[in-house]
């Protein structure tokens, strides 16, 4: 007989056994051997393998994998047909949901009509059961490799996440939320992005309770405890900080401080030795920058902040840094050229400004009265600068007529907003003693988004600056260039792909990796029953 009609012959006789259908094992073995034949037999066999899987309890690990070697089949035909019935094996059992959704997600790296086939499979398992399928796949989070851990976030991010509310339930989404917690033990930068994402888009983001556990995780994940040693000093550890810090930025409020982390920059990064090191290899302005304006955007909801003349004193310390020191005669202006690096002046004044009633006393500078003269002075040759620069910023603009969404012009607004904010912090530091009263906006910060500002606060601004040499002319870029790419187009920041901990373990085991396979790899079988 034709093995293709046989294969139709042996469903005839199991659909019509019923209650007799155990007397029919060895029928059922054939259809499992089919897998090593033709196309047409391995098609048939996929088809078969779940119509029949409930009644054989004894042959379901075989035909697990018999149907695992049809997904790794070398013809996409076979493939695609193989992928779209493994749900069948869970139709009547479930417990075996976990362990097909595992297989499932460690084929995410498909493309194409694969990937969606792979997608429709992972959702037909959710509807049978949303937890044990969210159990299969984070299974492959914690024990897969950097690969498929990546596609699987991106399953639930983008996929699981929308699933509708029959599906995610609010008990589904407690159990996500849970579970992501244990992952963030050990990420990458990518991966706790991915997570805090997730995680401000549950429940989580929607009350001051999860808020504040939102930024308790950032806190963690922060090492706000861990002492930093200028020699030893990483670009990894600033990385994590701006991002964790990031992160933590739209949940602060009057009722979650942002105090820990306002600690941690002024006694662990502002120190001068260590501010002085920070990506010194790199692109150094442009780091100290990130720092600046997530910290400026702390400042707001700092809390009480103890040892606070130390504390100010730190800030003022690196201001000093990024104010020049006026002709020692009565020389205009513009007749020299000092470079005023706008963007991280504004930071720090802001910063200065914010936390100045921590400690008051500090500006008395009781112990050095020159010290006060050599601040003044300095502020003032910066006042000068920044009118001159506000002057010729307005006539550029009075004068050319530009776009109202040309990016020059959003950088010239960005430009003025900057200045003018610095010049109002200089009015208010200007009074003996200085006061504390008028509020701005961070020029980056648009008031519409003081709320939801993440975007805002992740994007990176070129920094606006006044080079008296260049005139102040051209948008206020630094006269420290951005490195640009070929297209003449600004080189934007990437953040590293290294490991927040070092290394990558997950909290339940270590990682497998695939091997050889038709597709180049080979899915790691479970074995026996889940646990």
């Amino acid at each position: 007989m034709d093995k293709v009609e046989k294969l139709y012959q042996n469903y005839e006789i199991l659909n019509g056994a019923g209650s007799k259908i155990l007397e029919h094992e060895d029928l059922y073995i054939e259809i499992l051997d089919a897998v090593k034949g033709s196309s047409k037999e391995k098609i048939l066999a996929s088809q078969f393998i779940g119509k029949f899987f409930k009644h054989f309890p004894s042959l379901q690990e075989l035909a697990i994998d018999r149907q695992l070697d049809l997904c790794e089949d070398s013809d996409p035909q076979i493939r695609r047909q193989a992928i779209k019935d493994l749900p069948q094996l869970c139709k009547d059992t479930k417990e075996n949901i976990p362990k097909i959704a595992d297989s499932l997600a460690q084929l995410l790296f498909l493309d194409g009509t694969e990937l969606a086939v792979v997608y429709f499979s992972l959702q037909t398992l959710a509807k049978y059961d949303a937890k044990l399928t969210l159990t299969g796949v984070i299974s492959q989070i914690v024990t897969g490799d950097e690969q498929t851990r990546e596609k699987c976030f991106k399953f639930i991010q983008q996929k699981f996440r929308n699933y509708s509310p029959d599906v995610y339930t609010k008990e589904i989404e407690e159990y996500l939320t849970a579970e992501l917690k244990k992952i963030l033990q050990d990420v990458t930068s990518d991966e706790f992005h991915t997570i805090m994402t997730i995680l401000g888009s549950t429940k989580m983001g929607k009350t001051v309770t999860g808020h504040a556990e939102l930024v308790n995780l950032a806190v963690e994940q922060a090492e706000l405890g861990a002492e930093i040693d200028p020699v030893t000093l990483e670009d990894e550890t600033i990385e994590r900080f701006i991002q964790c810090a990031t992160h933590a930025l739209p949940y602060f409020s009057s009722q979650i401080e942002s105090t820990p982390f306002i600690k941690f920059i002024c006694d662990k990064l502002l120190p001068i030795n260590t501010w002085s090191v920070i990506s010194a290899a790199e692109d150094q302005s442009q780091v100290h920058l990130r720092i600046l304006k997530v910290f400026a955007e702390m400042c707001t909801h700092c809390g009480a902040l103890d040892d606070g003349p130390q504390r100010i004193e730190a800030i003022f310390t690196v201001l000093m840094e990024f104010l020049p020191l006026p002709p020692m005669d009565d020389t205009d202006v513009l007749s020299v050229s000092p470079s005023f690096q706008f963007s991280h002046v504004e930071c720090l004044l802001y910063a200065l400004h914010s936390l100045g009633k921590h400690g008051l006393e500090f500006f008395t500078f009781s112990d050095d009265p020159e010290k006060l003269k050599d601040f003044r002075a300095r502020l003032q040759y910066l006042a000068r600068g920044t009118q001159g620069y506000i002057k010729r910023l307005q006539e550029s603009m009075k004068d050319k007529k530009e776009d109202d969404n040309s990016e020059e012009k959003k950088i010239k607004l960005t430009a003025l907003r900057t200045t003018n904010n610095i010049s109002a912090l200089i009015r208010d530091l200007f009074h003996s003693p200085p006061s504390f009263k008028t509020k701005i906006t961070l020029s980056w910060i648009e008031k519409k988004e003081v709320v939801q500002r993440e975007a805002a606060a992740t994007k990176r601004h070129a920094p606006i600056t006044f080079d008296h040499k260049s005139g102040g002319g051209g948008g206020g870029i630094d006269s420290k260039k951005p490195r640009n790419n070929a297209n003449g187009t600004q080189k934007m920041y990437t953040p590293p792909s290294g490991k927040y901990s070092g290394r990558m373990r997950g909290y339940g085991g270590q990682r497998q990796g695939g091997g050889g396979g038709p597709m180049g790899r080979r899915m790691n079988r479970p074995g026996g029953k889940w646990k």
